[in-house]
């Protein structure tokens, strides 16, 4: 199992930056995906960023051009660096990993992290 820890969260005015953190622990080595998602007020929950073990990088449309998700293999941490943030984007966010057990992909989340973005 995989342990998702995030942090970061806040609250911000349009137009500013704000970045989320999630350190991961225990079977970290088997990641095969990580990333993160958003639960917006009365919304699904949906995919924003994700980073596969081999560098492979996935936005949705909605945050290319402002969001940029990395990691620190070191410390076993993801990030989301979220610039020019609008009241849309304000949501939980939720991170992600994916394991591969006997053949099939498990997923694991965090407790998730609130961003307020205001107008």
């Amino acid at each position: 199992q995989v342990q998702l820890v995030e942090s970061g969260g806040g609250l911000v005015q349009t137009g500013g930056s704000l970045r989320i953190s999630c350190a991961a622990s225990g079977r970290t080595s088997s990641i095969s995906a990580i990333g993160w998602y958003r639960q917006g007020p009365g919304k699904q929950r949906d995919l924003v960023a994700t980073i596969n073990s081999g560098g492979s990088i996935n936005y949705v449309d909605s945050v290319k051009g402002r969001f940029t998700i990395s990691r620190d293999n070191a410390k076993n941490t993801v990030y989301l660096q979220m610039n020019s943030l609008k009241p849309e984007d304000t949501a939980v966010y939720y991170c992600w990993a994916e394991i591969w057990e006997f053949g099939v992909p498990n997923n694991y989340w965090g407790q998730g992290t609130q961003v307020t973005v205001s107008s």
